[in-house]
Formats: structure tokens, C-alpha cells, sequence
């Protein structure tokens, strides 16, 4: 038989061509669960077993962490409870399927001088069993250097995470369903919280407390949070997304926030908070707070769309003072209670200021008590409110011209269609002048007022 050496060739590289084709398209291999680290089967672990298998991830944590290295757990499914994390300690799962039910124990992972430790790409479901109080589902304590980053705390019968005396990051994680608080920090040391998502808890969001009144620093940023109850009750120490006690030199940046029974941020006693650039909707209470023992509160460049009242920076009686409110949108807030009282009652206000603040460039629209309103009987001092556009309002900006009343300054603004008067004097929650921006301020040595504009 002859062959046609062109057309041998011509096979050799059609069938070569072919190989490489089929080389391309066939599909990767998945990797394998030991690129992560220590394959935690190697340690008799098993996916999907009935079994309690505490003892046996308890073992395989302890040894990985003595050689700080990673433990991967593939996909799948582990009932394992009180684990405790040494030094070191790195637990990675696969995100979304690596999955640890709590069996029993007051927590499923907690850790006590557990530095250098990660917790990563797992899901971690309480299973709504009861915890004691103050314990997390996942709960450490004096951790430095701590890292929770791709995980899914769901269903924690208590708190969601609990941090106490640690530093670190806990970032881009989910917190779903807590019964108490999504994540409580304690005494912290400068930690981090970022792009964390926390949908339904049952007292607060974020909390960032201290046992007693100093420098905290920790940054709450580019969070989303949602459906935040009040099921412990009290006058708002609950049902906030996030709640500042205490802890001085923290910055809340970047969230987006809504339905909330009380607040959005809450700084109690907390001096020097930033509150910066974040967008709250459907508060049933005050959307921004500065409230009771603080000094300094930086206010700027929120939106705030529904609440009872959108900005308070209260309690100079209690040594509230030092705030900055600028450049903020505040529209569409609650009717005051009860309806038909008057500016004061505790809602339909925009912005509440007392003491040694300014209020300027801000936008409040629909307010249905007042758009502003400045000290509260003898409670006022060196407050200048300038630049702002207040519009639909029952009253536009109501000033304390009360006995011991302190200055005030109220210069050129803009207010439009305020049904009751532009700039109206108040003794505690009662009018007792006319608009004074037609005229009669001079009667009031604590007030000046100049350049507004009344349509």
C-alpha cells in the first residue's frame, strides 16, 4: 500500500492539534482540601457523622497549633462543642460548606490567651441552644493578633462573637440570628470590624464596650446591619445596630444600617466617637446618638431616612458637650408622641444640640416637630448654627430662651414652609415666643440672629 507522505504529515499534525484541543478542555481537578493545611480527617474526623466529634477536632487543634499550622476541615458537617484554641491555632474550612453545630458547652470555640489565632471559612450554627449570659458562640478573651475572616456565625443562643481584652480583625463576616448580641467587644485593643453583614439579633448589632471610661480605637466599618430588636428592654442601652459604651477614640464609618428599634449608633460616655458617612434607614428611635459623659463627637455626612429624631447630642447635665453635626441629609422622621404636643416631646425632631457644638450645612426635610432644636431649658451653651436648609417642618429651628440659657448663634440659614415659624423660643418643651425671625430676639440677650432666609 502507498502512502502520500504529505498527506501522513498532515494527519500526524491534525491528530497532534486534537490532543492539545482535548488537553484544554478538560476540566481542573478540584483542589484538594490539604492545599488549606493538615487534612483534619487525618485525625478522624469525619464529615456528616451523627457523632460528637469534639474530642477528636480538640486533638487535631492542639497538635496543629503546637506546629502553627493551618487544620482544614473539607465540606461538611461536625457536631463538636466547648473546643478551646491555643496560641496559634488556625481552623480553615471551605466557605459555605464547612459547617460546626454545637453539640453542648457553654460555647462551640472559645479561647483564653489565644494569640496568633484564625478562624476562617466556616459556618458556625448555635442551633438557637441556650448559652450563659455574657458567653458567645464564639468567644475569646486576651487574644492578640485574633483573625475571624469568611466565617457564618448563625443561630447563637446568646452572643453571636464575644472578644474581650483582644485585638485584631473580624472581617467580612456573617452574624445571622442572635439571640442576644451579633458581636460584643469588651476592653478591647484596637480592633477592627469590617464589611461583617448582621441580619436579626435580639439587643444590638455591634457593641463596643468598656468595663470603665478610656481609650478604645476600634474601628466599625462598611458593616450592614439589619433587624436589630430590643428584647431585653430598658431606655436604649438595647436595639441598636451599634452601641458605643465607654470607649473612647472609636470610629463608625461607612455602614449601612435599617430597622432598628432604637438606634443606628448609640455613643454612650463615649468621647471622641466619629460618626462618619453612613446611611440609616427606618430607626424607631434616635438614628445618631451622642449621649450622657462624653467629650467630643464628630457627626458628618450621614443619611438618615426615618426615625424619631435624627440627630441628638444630649445630656449636658450629665457633661455632654463638644460636638460637631455638618454636611448631614436627615428627612422623612416619625410624628412626635403624643401627636398634637409640642416641640420637645422626644420625635419628629432633625437635630438636638445642648452644649459647645455647631450645627452646620445639614439638610432636614419632613420634621414634623422641628428641624432643629437647640438646649433644653437651662441646658444650652455656645452653640452656633449656620448654613443649613430646613424645609417642611412644624417649627424650623427652636432655641431654649429659658432662665440660664447660654448663647446661641442662628445665622444664615434657609427654612422653608415651617407651618408653626421659622425661629421660635422655647421654656423646656413650650413656645413662648413668636417667629423671631421677624423680629423680637433682641429681648433675648443669649440669642444672635442674623442673615437668615424665611420662605
Amino acid at each position: 500500500m502507498h502512502f502520500d507522505r504529505r498527506h501522513l504529515i498532515a494527519l500526524t499534525a491534525a491528530t497532534a492539534g486534537a490532543g492539545v484541543a482535548g488537553a484544554q478542555a478538560a476540566p481542573p481537578s478540584p483542589p484538594s482540601i490539604s492545599t488549606l493545611g493538615i487534612d483534619a480527617t487525618q485525625y478522624g474526623l469525619w464529615p456528616g457523622s451523627a457523632d460528637d466529634q469534639s474530642r477528636a477536632l480538640q486533638r487535631a487543634l492542639d497538635e496543629t497549633a503546637r506546629t502553627r499550622t493551618p487544620l482544614a476541615l473539607p465540606p461538611g458537617s461536625y457536631r463538636a462543642g466547648s473546643l478551646k484554641l491555643a496560641a496559634g491555632a488556625q481552623l480553615i474550612g471551605v466557605r459555605g460548606a464547612t459547617r460546626l453545630v454545637l453539640s453542648d458547652g457553654a460555647s462551640l470555640i472559645a479561647g483564653m490567651g489565644a494569640d496568633n489565632t484564625t478562624l476562617s471559612g466556616l459556618v458556625i450554627d448555635g442551633g438557637r441552644r441556650p448559652l450563659p449570659e455574657q458567653r458567645g458562640l464564639v468567644h475569646l478573651e486576651r487574644c492578640r493578633n485574633l483573625k475571624i475572616v469568611d466565617c457564618e456565625i448563625t443561630g447563637a443562643g446568646g452572643n453571636g462573637i464575644v472578644c474581650i481584652a483582644s485585638d485584631g480583625e473580624i472581617i467580612d463576616t456573617a452574624v445571622n440570628e442572635s439571640a442576644d448580641v451579633a458581636i460584643h467587644v469588651l476592653d478591647a485593643g484596637g480592633i477592627v470590624l469590617a464589611r461583617n453583614r448582621v441580619h436579626g439579633a435580639g439587643n444590638n448589632g455591634i457593641q463596643v464596650w468598656r468595663s470603665s471610661k478610656g481609650s478604645d480605637g476600634t474601628l466599625v466599618t462598611d458593616n450592614r446591619i439589619e433587624r436589630i430588636a430590643n428584647r431585653s428592654g430598658g431606655s436604649g442601652q438595647y436595639g441598636n445596630a451599634i452601641n458605643v459604651f465607654r470607649a473612647a477614640n472609636v470610629i463608625v464609618r461607612g455602614n449601612r444600617v435599617s430597622d432598628c428599634a432604637f438606634s443606628a449608633v448609640r455613643g454612650n460616655a463615649a468621647s471622641n466617637i466619629v460618626i462618619e458617612g453612613n446611611n440609616v434607614t427606618g430607626m424607631r428611635e434616635v438614628a445618631l446618638y451622642a449621649e450622657f459623659g462624653f467629650e467630643g463627637a464628630l457627626i458628618s455626612g450621614n443619611v438618615v431616612h426615618g426615625a424619631a429624631i435624627g440627630v441628638a447630642v444630649t445630656n449636658f447635665n450629665e457633661g455632654g458637650r463638644l460636638a460637631v453635626v455638618q454636611g448631614n441629609i436627615i428627612r422623612n422622621l416619625l410624628p412626635r408622641r403624643p401627636a398634637g404636643t409640642d416641640p420637645g416631646d422626644g420625635a419628629g425632631i432633625g437635630i438636638a444640640v445642648e452644649a459647645d457644638s455647631t450645627v452646620s450645612g445639614n439638610v432636614i426635610e419632613n420634621a414634623p416637630t422641628a428641624g432643629i432644636m437647640l438646649g433644653f431649658g437651662q441646658y444650652l451653651r455656645d452653640v452656633a448654627v449656620t448654613g443649613n436648609v430646613v424645609r417642611t417642618v412644624d417649627v424650623g429651628i427652636a432655641v431654649s430662651v429659658a432662665p440660664g440659657a447660654g448663647t446661641a448663634l442662628i445665622a444664615n440659614n434657609v427654612i422653608a414652609e415651617a407651618r408653626r415659624g421659622a425661629i421660635i423660643g422655647m421654656a423646656r418643651s413650650t413656645p413662648v415666643t413668636g417667629d423671631l425671625a421677624n423680629g423680637g430676639a433682641e429681648q433675648f440677650a443669649n440669642l444672635s440672629l442674623s442673615g437668615n432666609r424665611v420662605r
